[in-house]
């Protein structure tokens, strides 16, 4: 078989950039910040999924041991406009997801929301004990206005770093002791305006795993996706896009991430995943259903509900 040399262009799917921009009145707003790092903002509270900023070269990754890189965090936080944050939530804990993921609570006075593996990470970093809510699977917790639920999901097949993290971590470390840990479906509410979403971080599941529950928008992460077969694609469709009822989708882990983001974003290259695949299906799928599929546009608040 030939290996598919370059990546696809993003420009082919300009169109889908297309999230409508948050508002004074939008009573929540959505940033994406790369990867699957999203920031949920009521202009009052906010919470992150993964936090992640650091974005390390494939270099350092393959062949170094990599760290939080303080002066990326803040630069992106500042950029965002976080100074605090009520819940950090990794949606697993590959390096891509969490690295950062315990720095960002320590600096925002967050709690670090996820598994043992995830509250090995913050331990590893010096997180006390109380900043660190290692959590039921399916039993909502509340973060002032928020309430997050973290459903077991599992890690789109190849998962490179199996495992748990069963010890503190502490950073620097090589790539491969971010182990992926817990997979999780993140599903939040926000009380005032009942608005609901589902973050799925990865693009796995565990078939029924999402029934009864309800999402107005997914943020449906693609990572590995196009190199599945298609009848797998289809499913993951079923298993959350359908499975909740949602008829808005917003595309997320198909970047770069060795990538750092005050360089434009783009897909990752073939031989790691195919996006061109994925978005035949997906689109085909999408209007089917009648729902809407965008792409969104990193760094902006954006409110998908409008």
């Amino acid at each position: 078989m030939r290996l598919k040399l370059g990546r696809p262009d993003l420009s082919a799917y300009a169109a889908r950039f297309a999230v409508p921009p948050a508002t004074a009145a939008s009573p929540l707003s959505v940033t994406f910040l790369g990867v699957a790092t999203l920031l949920v903002d009521d202009g009052q509270d906010a919470v992150l999924t993964d936090g992640y900023f650091s974005r390390p070269g494939l270099l350092r990754v393959a062949l170094g041991r990599i760290a939080p890189d303080v002066d990326r965090i803040t630069r992106e936080l500042t950029a965002a406009g976080v100074s605090r944050l009520a819940a950090v939530a990794p949606v697993h804990t590959h390096f891509d997801h969490v690295l950062d993921s315990a720095v960002v609570a320590e600096r925002t006075g967050a709690v670090l929301v996820g598994g043992r593996s995830a509250a090995n990470v913050g331990r590893g970093a010096g997180l006390p004990e109380d900043a660190v809510r290692v959590v039921t699977p399916g039993e909502p917790l509340e973060f002032g206005p928020y309430t997050i639920t973290l459903v077991e999901s599992h890690h789109c097949p190849p998962d490179r770093y199996p495992g748990e993290i069963d010890a503190p971590l502490r950073p620097p470390a090589p790539a491969a002791a971010y182990r992926c840990g817990e997979a999780w479906s993140t599903f939040l509410t926000h009380g005032p305006s009942g608005r609901r979403l589902l973050v799925q971080g990865s693009a796995g599941f565990v078939p029924g795993a999402l029934r009864g529950y309800r999402a107005d928008v997914v943020y449906l992460g693609v990572g590995q996706l196009g190199l599945r077969p298609e009848t797998e694609i289809r499913q993951y469709w079923d298993e959350t896009v359908r499975q909740v009822g949602a008829q808005r989708v917003v595309l997320i882990h198909w970047d770069d991430f060795f990538r750092p983001l005050d360089r434009p974003l783009r897909a990752l290259p073939y031989a790691g995943d195919d996006l061109d695949v994925t978005m035949r299906v997906l689109g085909e799928l999408a209007d089917a259903d009648g729902v809407r599929l965008w792409f969104p546009t990193v760094r902006v608040p954006e409110d998908a509900w409008a």
